[in-house]
């Protein structure tokens, strides 16, 4: 392996090529499709998908599972 070649990153059991993005699997709860993770020159990073504020009372998921809806 070249030294100057892009790093790959381990997240969990797996690895993951350099620039590649994936939604973590974490047990005992599965994917976690509200969080996305990438790699970057061997380092991982994960963020929480960013939802805008409801503007009603009882906001509902709908179409999207990670943020809540006025219906």
């Amino acid at each position: 392996m070249q030294a100057d070649a892009p790093r790959g990153c381990r997240f969990g059991r797996r690895w993951y090529l350099n620039n590649e993005s994936w939604h973590p699997s974490v047990p005992p709860f599965g994917e976690m499709k509200c969080i996305l993770c990438w790699c970057v020159s061997g380092e991982t990073h994960c963020q929480r998908q960013e939802c805008p504020p409801s503007a009603c009372s009882s906001p509902a998921m709908r179409d999207n599972p990670c943020c809540a809806k006025c219906r």
